[in-house]
């Protein structure tokens, strides 16, 4: 299954909305070297590059995108 990206300013503008009202949210991008989707364990804060924990890749998550997911009621 292919996983679609966006661009970083744009969902770390959307994510950011999404914190502001309580939730929780977290970054996810697809590895630029074997592809696995992967999820950064920080809530709240986003990356402009990511390692890879499968086959240590470095991804450029500024240049390729990424997404975020959100678990609802989570206060911080």
């Amino acid at each position: 299954m292919r996983h679609q990206d966006f661009p970083l300013v744009d969902v770390a503008a959307k994510a950011k909305e999404i914190a502001l009202m309580g939730h929780e949210v977290h970054q996810k991008f697809s590895c630029a070297g074997c592809g696995a989707r992967l999820t950064i364990s920080t809530p709240n804060k986003f990356h402009t590059k990511g390692t890879c924990d499968q086959c240590k890749a470095v991804t450029d998550i500024a240049a390729q995108g990424c997404n975020f997911v959100v678990i609802m009621g989570r206060k911080r």
